[in-house]
């Protein structure tokens, strides 16, 4: 057992939001979103969502970030500070970034894969039918991707919150912004006319991004897409997964909780609505309404098509994406590996060095049986909620649609009526700062997103 490390902090505000902000814009904003926003009726979808992110994201965010600081404690033990009986939540809050780091890393992995195809001019060759299946189902390229992704991330954690996490954030948080606004305007720029001679524009599918349409909309599915909506916050803002209480127990006291809550609201949102644009006007201008009903392929298999369709420039597009999708895929995989870490050196007091190995080990080990599961492995179960999954989105619907309704139920109770929403808002206005919403803080925390949650978490065992 090694001597505990004094804890780190990050070293500003900046570095604190941008890291944040990094754990939020993943694959979750850029994968999910757009083919949630598409299925969801576009502009309802994102109306719905942001009314969402703005209480209840608002809500879970400043919770999770101020228990972090209160008790600056990882997941695993900050839960048991609270309140010595509901230590439990912590397990849980852990057990949720242990379940997705393995097939994060192997989605990491293809995306790696895609850009290194687009690098050396074979991005044509990812559009062809099939391409994507044949892939995943081979027995090594997604294990040694996989591997390539996973020490990247190790890596960063490994250097510890102030030369990884944090210096790394200030790079590619940045770039990562100007590459996704290049691309969304780009997109917008679009017009392409298919075989039967219909002509459509990037423009046009802008519209049908962002106009909410509730004709013929009924109630149930209005539900839906309450119920999405809802999902994709808990992976947009990396809430219940015990992130942002590590991240927030990095934080030092004297920063301003409020203002960073917002300020990482704010990029988070942004970065989701203009994920979208720049995947949504792009198929829609190749492939009509039909090409964005893809569901999760649609960044593997809709977009390399859209890709090709663009000739020359669709290469330089293709390299310029994928680099996008990677650091915003490491700087969430990041983050995912900093909860379990912070985890273990809290509670076991191990070195980081130790921490980050015990876990990267654990990764490797799950994330082959994740690749396998599409070949020597293969197998099909059906999921309470009729999807039909394999060992991919059996940890996928674990950790979405039970753990993680489970954490945030929880911990809304726990705060809302055991410890007292005071808990909270005495840690975000230390130094005399003002918390903005406080009203609508209570009022959530106590009696909505429970009650909102509860009905996530009876509806992803299928019962509606």
């Amino acid at each position: 057992m090694s001597t505990h490390e004094k804890r780190s902090n990050f070293t500003g505000s900046l570095g604190f939001v941008l890291a944040a902000a990094g754990s939020a814009v993943g694959l979750g904003n850029i994968w999910r979103f757009p083919y949630l926003a598409a299925k969801g009726g576009g502009g309802v979808f994102i109306f719905v969502y942001i009314i969402l992110a703005l209480t209840f994201g608002f809500t879970l965010l400043t919770t999770e970030i101020a228990i972090g600081r209160k008790t600056a404690q990882g997941p695993l033990t900050a839960y048991g500070k609270i309140n010595k009986n509901w230590r439990f939540i912590g397990f849980f809050a852990w057990l949720v970034p242990i379940i997705i780091l393995p097939y994060y890393c192997t989605i990491g992995g293809w995306v790696l894969k895609y850009f290194a195809e687009f690098l050396t001019g074979h991005g044509t060759d990812t559009a062809a039918d099939g391409y994507f299946t044949g892939y995943i189902t081979s027995q090594w390229a997604p294990l040694i991707w996989m591997l390539i992704f996973l020490a990247a991330t190790a890596f960063v954690v490994f250097n510890g919150v102030n030369k990884g996490i944090e210096n790394y954030s200030k790079i590619l948080m940045p770039i990562l912004f100007v590459l996704v606004i290049g691309i969304g305007f780009y997109s917008l720029t679009l017009k392409h006319t298919d075989a039967e001679g219909i002509t459509r524009t990037g423009m046009e599918g802008l519209k049908v991004y962002l106009i909410p349409d509730f004709s013929g909309m009924t109630v149930k599915q209005f539900f839906i897409v309450l119920m999405d909506a809802m999902g994709q916050l808990f992976f947009s803002i990396s809430v219940a997964m015990g992130i942002m209480i590590a991240y927030g127990s990095y934080a030092k006291k004297e920063t301003n909780l409020m203002k960073s809550i917002n300020q990482i609201e704010f990029f988070d949102t942004l970065v989701a609505l203009l994920a979208g644009l720049m995947i949504i006007p792009a198929v829609y201008t190749f492939a009509g309404l039909e090409g964005m009903s893809a569901g999760p392929g649609l960044m593997f298999v809709s977009l390399p098509k859209v890709f090709e369709a663009m000739g020359t420039m669709g290469g330089l597009i293709g390299i310029l994406f994928f680099l996008m999708v990677i650091f915003a895929a490491v700087t969430s995989a990041v983050s995912v590996m900093e909860a379990i870490v912070s985890s273990i050196m809290d509670k076991f007091r191990y070195s980081r060095k130790k921490s980050t190995a015990i876990t990267t080990v654990y990764t490797l080990i799950f994330g082959t049986l994740v690749c396998l599961g599409y070949n020597k492995l293969y197998f099909e179960l059906e999921l309470p909620n009729g999807a039909v999954g394999q060992i991919l989105d059996i940890m996928d619907y674990l950790s979405n649609n039970i753990f993680m309704p489970l954490v945030a139920l929880c911990t809304c109770i726990l705060i809302g009526w055991v410890a007292k929403p005071d808990t909270v808002i005495d840690e975000v206005t230390i130094g005399g700062y003002k918390f903005g919403r406080k009203a609508l803080y209570i009022a959530m925390i106590k009696y909505i997103a429970p009650v909102l949650l509860f009905i996530l978490l009876v509806q992803s065992f299928g019962v509606f």
